[in-house]
């Protein structure tokens, strides 16, 4: 009888490709898959611990599975991601019903564990995989693809900034970029198995390519995948200001196959605040950024996050922040409070903000935002726009659902067989985190 396994996902993108992975390597070593975790005989929880909300779910996660593994003692749970990294031997020490913990540069040590029985006796060591793995970027693994419309890539690991409240170049190293051949081997083979839009990950993808033998940066690798016959869209995240080029600029504008929405993370309106994170450049700086986006591409989404409550933020610099979204007037935002992280350099900033003080402006920045995301939906009654079907709406399962090109989602009655492919739809509705329409 075939093995079942279940995957436990938690944070972005990068995490939920890098269950792809984990999916693909158990997939290829005879388990199955269930959604069931009382049926499963592995249980991977693959982390992220970017915010302290993150790492609770998790903790209340692996609690759970204790009366499963008491009751299944057969069962074997495995640990991933980014709080597998930073915890390791602590995740043992605390919770010993924990049989392996691996982190995100180790995902291919699942086939070697896999392979010796998953046998857990032994001493610690044996039970983690943490190690620096240089060559991870390079190697190709198995996958196992959420969908058959749209599909993740990975084109570089890690991270080179440093900034002072994120934990990612503590959990998933320094900066890696993969090389553009095996990008476009890996793009091309998605064409041809009929995926129609691929989304290019990294923690700043405009970066790409600066530690490659090879003479190319991320414009020539989208001038590159936009050549492969087949692919329709091509999306990226995630761009840092401080290296958004003229040249991409000219490069999205230039090739119809890249989307017209690109994800810009402020953090904060304040120049006080944006020297204290590290970030690298000036809200004016950004502004300008803005500036020369919209010139080029006036019909470009623009989305982006924002921190509230960074430790040394006053209501001054908070109202700078305020002041940003309404000059801006972003497509939608993420926003989060700031939530304290090991290992960062903002851990030890003085003047943390109170809790209920963060709370607030968070729910102000929030009220703001879905007035001014409304306010960008309701512009769009009454055009065509031309979508990507993904499948069925996840709130009403008569409905389809898909994407406009600048990223908005679509609902509307439809048949099965659009899905996959490209329809026109009549906006009739916007509603604030979608909008409604009929083909035409």
């Amino acid at each position: 009888m075939t093995k079942k396994f279940h995957i436990w996902t938690a944070g972005c993108q990068m995490n939920v490709h890098d269950s792809e992975k984990i999916a693909g390597i158990l997939s290829e070593s005879d388990y199955g898959t269930t959604g069931s975790i009382e049926e499963a005989d592995l249980i991977v929880l693959n982390t992220c611990s970017i915010r302290e909300k993150a790492e609770q779910k998790f903790y209340s996660e692996l609690g759970r599975l204790r009366t499963l593994k008491k009751n299944n003692p057969n069962l074997k749970i495995a640990v991933a991601g980014c709080i597998a990294q930073q915890q390791g031997n602590a995740i043992l020490k605390k919770f010993p019903y924990v049989d392996f913990v691996f982190g995100p540069d180790n995902i291919d040590s699942l086939q070697v564990w896999i392979g010796s029985g998953i046998q857990t006796r032994g001493n610690r060591k044996q039970r983690t995989a943490l190690r620096e793995n240089p060559g991870y970027h390079t190697k190709t693994l198995p996958m196992s693809r959420e969908g058959r419309v749209r599909a993740w890539v990975t084109i570089m690991y890690g991270c080179d900034n440093f900034c002072a409240y994120c934990v990612v170049p503590y959990t998933r190293g320094r900066e890696r970029s993969r090389p553009g051949r095996d990008i476009y081997d890996e793009v091309l083979s998605l064409a041809e198995q009929g995926f129609k839009e691929i989304t290019l990950l990294g923690q700043n993808v405009n970066s790409y390519g600066r530690n490659l033998p090879e003479d190319m940066d991320f414009p020539d690798l989208l001038r590159m995948l936009h050549k492969i016959e087949g692919l329709r869209r091509i999306r990226f995240v995630t761009s840092h200001p401080r290296d958004l080029s003229e040249k991409l600029v000219s490069t999205i504008k230039d090739l119809p196959k890249i989307c017209g929405h690109i994800h810009l993370p402020v953090q904060s309106g304040s120049d006080r605040i944006l020297n204290s994170m590290n970030r690298g450049y000036s809200y004016k700086e950004y502004k300008n950024k803005i500036d020369m986006l919209i010139k080029s591409i006036p019909d470009i989404a623009i989305t982006t996050d924002i921190i509230t409550g960074f430790p040394g933020e006053t209501e001054e610099d908070f109202q700078c922040t305020l002041k940003a979204l309404a000059e801006i007037e972003y497509d939608g935002i993420f926003a989060f409070k700031y939530s304290k992280r090991p290992d960062t350099k903002a851990l030890h900033l003085p003047d943390h903000v109170d809790e209920n003080v963060k709370s607030q402006r968070l729910s102000e920045i929030l009220k703001i935002q879905e007035i001014i995301t409304y306010k960008k939906n309701k512009l769009l009654e009454g055009k065509v726009l031309e979508v990507l079907v993904e499948g069925a709406s996840e709130t009403n399962d008569k409905k389809l659902t898909g994407r406009t090109c600048t990223n908005k989602i679509v609902n509307f009655y439809g048949e099965k067989i659009d899905i996959g492919n490209f329809v026109m739809i009549k906006i009739l509705e916007a509603k604030l985190h979608s909008l409604y329409g009929e083909k035409v």
